[in-house]
């Protein structure tokens, strides 16, 4: 894992995207933790782009609660 505070990181980005073979790039202002670059595998634009939206992540944990709540279908009966 790389750190590196925000004011220092002064390189293109392909550089510091370039080092997460090694591990994460940390980048930190102040000493506290800001972004990371982190390695994407086996994952395609759509689930990258899904699993960053606040929206539907909160949709989906909406979805999750009324699940428990309420009780959802099996797969037996979906597949019907």
């Amino acid at each position: 894992m790389k750190v590196i505070e925000k004011d220092d990181a002064t390189a293109p980005l392909g550089d510091y995207a370039g080092d997460i073979g090694s591990g994460p790039v940390i980048v930190t202002n102040h000493g506290q933790p800001v972004a990371a670059l982190v390695a994407i595998e086996n994952a395609d634009m759509e689930t990258v782009a899904l699993s960053t939206n606040h929206e539907f992540l909160d949709l989906i944990d909406r979805s999750r609660s009324r699940a428990r709540a309420e009780g959802g279908i099996s797969s037996e009966e979906s597949a019907k």
